[in-house]
Order: C-alpha cells, then sequence, then structure tokens
C-alpha cells in the first residue's frame, strides 16, 4: 500500500469510504500536521501519525478511533459507538463511532483529538 501525505492528490481506488468524512478528517488534522500520512487500509483511508493509525473513515461508514484501552468502556455506548471488531473478535483501543454522532465538526474534532493524544504518546514506530 501507498501511503499519502495529508493534502497529497488522493484517488479512491473504488473504495467505500466516506469520502466528505475522510475530506472533515483532513481538514481538522489541517496543515499543522506534517507528520500524518494517509493510507488506504481495511476498506477506508486511515490517518496515521509516528507510524500509528489514529484515526480512520471506516469502510463501513462512520469513524474507526484508536483510545486508550483503559478508556474505551466508558465511551461505548452501545449504539453509536461500540467496540472495533475486525476477524470476528474486539480489538482492544478500537472504536467504531456512528455517522450519526459524528454529524457536527465539533463531535468529531473530540474524537480526532482524543486518539492523537493517545498515538502520540506511543512510541514512534
Amino acid at each position: 500500500m501507498r501511503a499519502e501525505n495529508v493534502g497529497a492528490h488522493r484517488d479512491n481506488g473504488g473504495m467505500a469510504y466516506d469520502e466528505e468524512l475522510a475530506d472533515r478528517i483532513r481538514d481538522l488534522l489541517g496543515p499543522a500536521l506534517p507528520d500524518v500520512v494517509e493510507q488506504k487500509m481495511f476498506g477506508g483511508l486511515a490517518f496515521l501519525v509516528g507510524g500509528h493509525m489514529a484515526v480512520a473513515a471506516s469502510g463501513r461508514g462512520g469513524l474507526l478511533a484508536r483510545v486508550d484501552p483503559k478508556d474505551a468502556d466508558r465511551l461505548i455506548d452501545g449504539e453509536l459507538v461500540v467496540p472495533m471488531v475486525m476477524g470476528g473478535r474486539p480489538r482492544s483501543g478500537w472504536l467504531h463511532v456512528g455517522t450519526e454522532l459524528i454529524a457536527t465538526d465539533e463531535v468529531l474534532d473530540q474524537w480526532v483529538q482524543r486518539s492523537l493524544r493517545f498515538v502520540r504518546a506511543l512510541p514512534p514506530k
């Protein structure tokens, strides 16, 4: 897979992720974060910081957000925020946030910032 810098030309290659959501994430990240890289993954578009995936416009709609695993349970509401499941198993520290919840840029930004704080605390890959 080819990684792209935020703001570079993007071709979705027929992937099903929400391009409008990807643009909103891109706008929130802005040029102030030069270490953010976009990469097509899991049918969506991921935004990586320091080599760690922080958030993604999910191929199934909504946002995938990486959070501190110790905070995940309190963030899950069972409806609009649920654990991310891959290969039939929930992934610790990964949440799927429904489109309805992130309809405003203010709420989307809260999720993006939460994920950025967590991945910036991880050692770079």
